[in-house]
């Protein structure tokens, strides 16, 4: 269904036009919930260090969490001390709480995970990301800036830059949910302000190879080497003539066995899964005869069960005026800013 979706979404064909008019309702629907709490008729939080959002303004991945990672690396080799937030979507539990190096995946979701694991940064859970930034805040009082995993349709937190992740989709067909991919009007919101209940998106991200309309471009690649569950390292070129079996289970699964195929890799098997998929009905004995090759988002959930299998990581590398503009619309904030009255603050 979901592969059904995205090829709708693509086009104003006739499955998307029967949908056309349950799009309207869920435009008036967020409509007033953006008017709600640009209004301050619904409260939202500030809290006491600037919030960087990376999200999503069309449904489905788009590279948001590689293009979190990258944003903490840069800000940590600049000295600045950042802490991440997010909903940790597919966990069990809806409690807050820190994600520790030995946290099970089931109660932190498998993208908190990955950042934890890739950055070190402290990474904070909650349904609410308005409460995981205050707890992070109150665990680690020197984090001086915050960045939200998705969040852009999250508006009980004030955000202070707001970063939008696009592939080669673009915006698909213009249409808003469920006609199209759009989660909100678009391009609407390159010209609206006011930072509760959305505001104007200040940088634009492209992760896939064409860009659909301007903005920022990256660079992304598999590495070199996949890795072990015990962090030694296999070049991907050994692997050349074993029986790989490929399996991936995230938004776009082709894409990772492709780009393996780009390597030079012949793929005897693939297994395309559900996006945050747990591997707790996976067959494991099928695998056997085969050497299993992931993603790092998988890994992160199939070291613990099958530490046999090579998880191959993403280089995800934004341009460098991606990182100036982003330096230059944060230098401002460093410093202490009034923050509004009639607000919560954290």
């Amino acid at each position: 269904m979901a592969q059904w979706l995205q090829r709708v979404w693509l086009r104003r064909g006739a499955p998307a036009c029967l949908l056309w008019p349950a799009s309207r309702v869920y435009a008036l629907l967020t409509a007033l919930r953006r008017f709600l709490y640009r209004t301050g008729l619904i409260r939202s939080t500030r809290v006491r260090v600037p919030v960087l959002v990376v999200g999503n303004v069309v449904a489905g991945g788009a590279g948001k969490t590689p293009t979190v990672i990258a944003l903490v690396q840069h800000l940590q080799a600049r000295g600045i001390s950042a802490g991440v937030i997010s909903r940790g979507y597919g966990r069990t539990g809806q409690a807050c709480l820190q994600v520790l190096h030995d946290t099970p995946i089931e109660q932190s979701g498998d993208e908190p995970a990955l950042i934890r694991r890739a950055t070190g940064a402290p990474v904070f859970v909650a349904p609410r990301r308005a409460d995981a930034a205050r707890a992070l805040l109150a665990v680690h009082p020197t984090v001086q800036v915050i960045v939200s995993d998705d969040g852009l349709q999250h508006y009980a937190l004030q955000r202070d830059i707001e970063i939008a992740v696009f592939d080669e989709r673009g915006a698909g067909n213009g249409w808003l949910l469920p006609a199209g991919p759009l989660r909100e009007p678009w391009p609407q919101r390159l010209q609206t302000s006011g930072r509760a209940g959305g505001g104007g998106i200040d940088l634009l991200l492209h992760t896939g190879e064409h860009a659909a309309f301007a903005g920022f471009a990256s660079t992304r690649r598999l590495a070199d080497d996949a890795r072990r569950a015990d962090g030694s390292r296999v070049p991907l070129a050994s692997l050349a003539g074993q029986r790989l079996l490929a399996l991936a289970g995230i938004a776009k699964p082709e894409a990772f066995f492709a780009m393996l195929r780009a390597r030079g890799l012949v793929l005897t098997e693939t297994r395309a899964l559900p996006d945050h998929y747990t591997f707790d009905s996976y067959p494991y004995t099928s695998d056997k005869g085969y050497t299993v090759i992931c993603t790092d988002k998988d890994a992160v959930k199939l070291f613990p069960k099958q530490p046999g299998v090579l998880a191959v990581p993403l280089e995800f590398s934004p341009e460098p005026a991606f990182f100036s503009a982003l330096d230059d619309l944060l230098a401002p904030l460093l410093s202490p800013l009034p923050w509004s009255h009639g607000h919560q603050t954290a």
